[in-house]
């Protein structure tokens, strides 16, 4: 016992010969599973009536609704089955649509491809940004199979998601923000396409003085939105307004998601069998902690991978709803750590704990749904909590 202990606190098994051996076995778990869910599809759908690509679904017929000249119709649940059934079938789930209206119009450039295109275009088109920004922070092309391997990203290629586009955008704008502000401020703009995680890039911006990068985001937001303004009228704000209630009520406190796929305090109690109303209280006392935290370590002269891994991590605990696919953005927050560790070394149980985090996507649905452990939760606040314990050790913050 004491020898694994010793082991853990070193992370001396953690080599890199390890990393490349377990990556390698991911990749090829998640090649494979992806394999077998082609090879028993048929047609759009995959064994189950589900669309392939599931969640990307309702992007491609809301980009249906865009092209046919009704940005509004998205965003009624009935208007929006009816459209996905006529594409995959009758017998597929339904896949809501919880996007403000400024993702339309990359939707309808999508939905003018036949499905699988547009499908693997988003994927492809995606997924270089994630591992660019990972081999940028790292610096060691020796990162890009465990970046590509990293449980998140297959998880979301399986659903079709945008984690990789998340992930970019915000290790990125991380990544440039001392060294090109302006640049740095058009990416965490674009973050309004999934707005709950940009909710911190205000504050720590302001809280530190970067005003140029602070002002640059806000502009890319406001002409964003201007521009889907003028393209799909003010109506398609107001059928956003009212889906909210939905995406509120059915969605997030009646679970229609499935809390076990959610990554938030709030789903967390309410998986454990707790009322909304604790759920929100949970929430909001790790919201308004991680919200402390981060100013603590922005306002004080720490180095910036414990800034930028500490708000990547914290965008995703400070909103109620943020999926397993979205913890591709623990990709950049694990990479700004390991960096820094491998030039500088690293603390007690650091490399374990990284490495945990790595792991702790793949199987956080399954634990979560059979037994209520929220792994992907918990791998969050480690995150979190490793990247302000670095900045207290050196010393730039209390």
């Amino acid at each position: 016992m004491g020898v694994f202990i010793d082991n853990l606190r070193s992370g001396a098994w953690v080599t890199a010969e390890r990393v490349r051996s377990y990556a390698g076995i991911v990749f090829a778990l998640s090649f494979f599973a992806i394999a077998a869910l082609l090879a028993t599809s048929n047609g759009l759908n995959d064994y189950q009536h589900r669309p392939l690509g599931t969640d990307f679904s309702n992007v491609y017929a809301a980009g249906k609704y865009a092209l046919e000249g009704k940005p509004d119709a998205p965003f009624s649940p009935p208007r929006l089955y009816e459209k996905e059934q006529s594409i995959f079938g009758a017998d597929t789930p339904f896949y809501g649509w919880c996007y403000p209206p400024v993702f339309l119009a990359l939707a309808a450039l999508l939905a003018l491809l036949p499905y699988f295109a547009a499908l693997a275009a988003w994927q492809l088109a995606t997924l270089p940004l994630y591992l660019w920004n990972v081999l940028a922070i790292v610096r060691e092309p020796r990162a890009f199979l465990p970046a590509l391997a990293f449980p998140a990203a297959f998880i979301n290629l399986a659903h079709g998601q945008n984690g990789f586009l998340t992930a970019a955008l915000l290790g990125g704008g991380m990544l440039l923000l001392d060294r090109t502000p302006t640049l740095a401020g058009v990416l965490l703009g674009l973050l309004v396409y999934k707005p709950q995680f940009g909710l911190l890039v205000p504050l720590v911006l302001a809280v530190s003085a970067r005003w140029r990068v602070f002002w640059t985001a806000a502009a890319t937001v406001i002409v964003i939105c201007g521009a889907t303004y003028l393209a799909y009228g003010g109506g398609v704000w107001d059928a956003f307004r009212e889906s909210l209630t939905f995406t509120r009520t059915v969605v997030l406190e009646e679970g229609g998601t499935g809390f076990y796929k959610i990554q938030s305090p709030f789903a967390a109690v309410r998986l454990w069998g707790g009322p909304v109303v604790l759920a929100y209280a949970a929430q909001a006392i790790v919201a308004l902690a991680v919200a402390f935290f981060l100013v603590r370590i922005w306002r004080n002269e720490s180095a910036l991978p414990f800034k930028a891994a500490a708000l990547i991590a914290g965008a995703v605990l400070v909103t109620p709803y943020s999926l397993d696919y979205d913890l591709v953005v623990m990709g950049p927050a694990i990479a700004f750590l390991a960096a820094y560790g491998l030039k500088r070394g690293f603390l007690p149980y650091e490399k374990s704990a990284l490495a945990f985090c790595w792991l702790a996507p793949l199987i956080t649905r399954f634990l979560a749904q059979y037994i209520g452990l929220p792994l992907g939760l918990i791998a969050l606040l480690i995150l979190f909590a490793l990247a302000y314990r670095r900045a207290v050790a050196e010393g730039t913050a209390g």
